[in-house]
């Protein structure tokens, strides 16, 4: 049968996307078992907790295998795909060899074509977390005297796992006095605060490893249940029976406080935001002051900007340069707090999140350096990240690293808000929507374009002074746009 001469079978498993993500569910296969693929090929679209990915491979070769059922959930490090490189002689048949992985044979290490070669030097698209460049080589341990079981598919603390080739037996549980698959003592930590037993966990890393994702997943679930059962206390974990966990109910000696009702799991982007706010509101001790403002002048300046030609200048770009200026006078607000060290880190760039609402739900892409963009560039980012955002294509990196939040909710056709900040940011500027009303103007009662700005900040930053200015000056530059012309 015809193999892959001189080459070997690599297995790429699912890299870090960025900031801290720690698991990606699969969306659509780009590629079948027997497929040919060439370096940096993307092999499947995933969807983390912050945007859709195509994920491409650093390895060319016949695809041998793949991991998981499209709307499985995968941990960071678990297999996604194994790749046959080097030579290959009849893809069809080399892809009919199977994973080398699941024949619990030990692979024998085979000397590089030059083709091999180039190949192992790296493709040079590195996702974090992982290189390109040719991973060191691993002994696999035989175990003959127990077969390899394919095609296992379950679920541990309440989420699905990878369907496919298994790497060796399936594991037995761990007995009660037996050692913790546990590497991070970051988990550790997580555990023992919240009294969670690890030895109940079902790890959903390489070889059973607990992940901090199963801790927070379980603290979850048992946040959800309404605290711990009678059994759990005495260190059993309830497993639902087949019926129970083909509805998705767990058993549970008491009944759920809504039967008729549907659950919603809390995951993907929704999760994220739960997840995001919630520590919002933990750390941060914000305040919220408003101000009316009269846009009438502002409205003006950008019709006459759109009637002298050119790429026309959106309203939430001029109030994005608006906040540029104001952050440039009150840098505080464009800040963190290192909670570990108890430090306030003023930042020297504005990176400008805006929220933008799509089918997905909430993101919040971010304008890099939008202080250093003038209105026309900030239009156009504007328009590129929002069209990205409702197409779904939206990277880690257009959702991370944002210094503060423009958040026009004046679309959804309400006045105020007092929204929650995007931790770890210290304040978010709030829009309403702009209205015609009765407003005092040169001293005579008169009808105009009428906006409320709400400034939400983090009061370990700065007093009320300090945020009172800001508001204000932007509200000055909103009422008379020639204020910004000292800055410019």
């Amino acid at each position: 049968m015809a193999h892959a001469s001189d080459g070997r079978s690599l297995e790429f498993r699912l890299p870090d996307l960025g900031e801290g993500l720690t698991e990606a569910e699969i969306v659509r296969w780009l590629v079948e078992v027997g497929d040919v693929v060439a370096v940096d090929q993307p092999v499947v679209e995933v969807e983390t907790a912050k945007a859709m990915v195509e994920v491409p491979c650093p390895y060319g070769g016949v695809v041998t295998a793949r991991f998981g059922e499209e709307g499985t959930e995968l941990p960071v490090g678990a297999p996604l795909v194994t790749v046959a490189v080097g030579e290959v002689d009849g893809a069809g048949d080399a892809a009919a060899d199977g994973p080398a992985r699941g024949t619990g044979a030990a692979e024998a290490p085979a000397a590089k074509t030059p083709a091999a070669e180039k190949k192992a030097e790296g493709s040079g698209n590195v996702l974090v977390g992982y290189g390109t460049s040719e991973a060191p080589a691993r002994r696999r341990r035989v175990r003959p005297d127990r077969p390899a079981a394919t095609g296992v598919s379950g679920r541990a603390n309440g989420r699905v796992r990878a369907a496919g080739p298994v790497d060796g037996p399936v594991r037995a549980a761990e007995p009660a006095d037996g050692p913790v698959p546990v590497i991070s003592p970051l988990v550790r930590r997580l555990a023992r605060q919240h009294d969670l037993d690890l030895r109940e966990l079902a790890g959903s890393g390489p070889d059973g490893l607990i992940l901090r994702a199963d801790v927070e997943y379980a603290l979850r679930a048992a946040a959800a249940q309404g605290g711990r059962t009678a059994d759990q206390e005495a260190g059993a974990i309830r497993v639902p029976d087949a019926a129970s966990a083909s509805s998705g109910a767990f058993s549970s000696t008491s009944a759920a406080p809504h039967p008729d009702g549907t659950r919603v799991p809390l995951k993907g982007v929704r999760g994220a935001v739960a997840d995001k706010l919630s520590r919002s509101r933990r750390e941060i001790p914000d305040a919220t002051c408003w101000v009316d403002a009269d846009a009438t002048e502002l409205m003006r300046a950008r019709t006459a900007m759109n009637a002298s030609g050119g790429p026309r200048i959106s309203l939430v770009a001029l109030l994005a340069r608006i906040c540029t200026a104001a952050l440039a006078r009150f840098p505080e607000l464009n800040s963190t707090v290192d909670t570990e060290a108890r430090e306030i880190v003023r930042l020297d760039r504005v990176h400008l999140g805006f929220a933008a609402q799509t089918d997905r739900g909430l993101v919040v892409p971010v304008v890099r350096d939008a202080h250093a963009r003038d209105a026309e560039g900030l239009t156009a980012e504007f328009a590129r990240l929002t069209e990205a955002a409702r197409a779904g294509r939206l990277t880690p990196g257009d959702l991370t690293g944002g210094t503060f939040t423009l958040n026009n909710y004046g679309v959804f056709g309400v006045d105020g808000s007092t929204p929650i900040i995007n931790h770890p940011e210290a304040a978010m500027l709030g829009v309403g929507r702009i209205v015609p009303k009765p407003w005092v103007h040169e001293g005579e009662l008169a009808v105009r374009q009428v906006v409320q700005l709400s400034l939400t900040f983090d009061h370990r930053v700065c007093d009320g002074g300090t945020a009172g200015g800001f508001l204000r000056y932007v509200a000055d530059c909103v009422e008379q746009p020639a204020v910004l012309l000292r800055t410019l």
